[in-house]
């Protein structure tokens, strides 16, 4: 029931933090996986990873030029064979600073690819799993899909959005077998998080609003991803999964 080996995965944002530890969490579950990121890192994280698991095949694009993400999905595709079952919309931004402060040019930065490039490669993952009658799709969400945050506008708004969005594709697509549903990640000690880490008044603040009075790693993602790739998920779908240590709890 849990099992995804033999699964055609798609990852975007996979060469660092929560991506790159979702990548190689399914490649040591037998998931053939095709990764998506602008960073040259992608190039190297096969040998990164390792190769005594599934096949891992990198593809460098930039997902904020649609044309781009197209390529970047058509040669995802391709690599896989021409079937893809899971695709995990990994790939975020964020810039905390006020909203007095904030340039419209990051705020569109921000919503292109943590909204629009989302809601574009899942219908192109869509168009495929519907032709095979199943599909899982992940987004990744926050616990500010719920909260508002602070200094984080555009960031919770593209999370808020991811939300709606996901309630929304599924209620379209579960009827051809496809399941969409997002995780929350709380605060979590990943890179994009180094400025709040760094922060000492924030850091404890944040530390006080958590239950388990731990921040997240990544590897805290991973059991409710493989849950959501694999047939134990199949009637799970519309929803928000938070990983949080219990902030959205309180």
């Amino acid at each position: 029931m849990f099992d995804v080996k033999g699964k055609k995965a798609i990852i975007t944002g996979g060469a660092q933090g929560l991506g790159f530890s979702l990548v190689k969490a399914f490649h040591n579950e037998g998931v053939e996986i095709a990764v998506i990121d602008i960073s040259h890192e992608i190039l190297n994280i096969a040998e990164k990873i390792g190769n005594d698991g599934s096949t891992i095949h990198a593809v460098k694009g930039d997902l904020l030029h649609i044309e781009s993400l197209r390529e970047s999905f058509k040669k995802a595709l391709e690599h896989l064979g021409g079937t893809v079952d899971i695709l995990i919309n990994s790939a975020g931004l964020i810039e905390r600073k006020p909203a007095f402060e904030f340039s419209l040019e990051s705020w569109n930065r921000i919503l292109g690819l943590n909204v629009t490039s989302v809601f574009e490669l899942s219908r192109l993952a869509a168009i495929e799993m519907k032709k095979q009658g199943s599909g899982k799709i992940m987004n990744m969400g926050s616990i500010l899909s719920v909260l508002g945050g602070f200094h984080a506008a555009a960031y919770s708004t593209s999370k808020g959005a991811i939300l709606q969005m996901t309630k929304s594709l599924s209620n379209e697509w579960a009827c051809y077998g496809i399941q969409v549903n997002a995780i929350a990640p709380g605060y979590m000690l990943t890179t994009m998080n180094n400025d709040l880490v760094n922060d000492v008044e924030r850091r404890v603040q944040v530390d006080a609003r958590i239950p388990a009075k731990r921040w997240g790693t990544p590897e805290d993602v991973v059991g409710p991803a493989l849950f959501l790739a694999s047939s134990a998920s199949d009637y799970v779908t519309g929803t928000l999964i938070p990983v949080d240590g219990g902030v959205l709890g309180r």
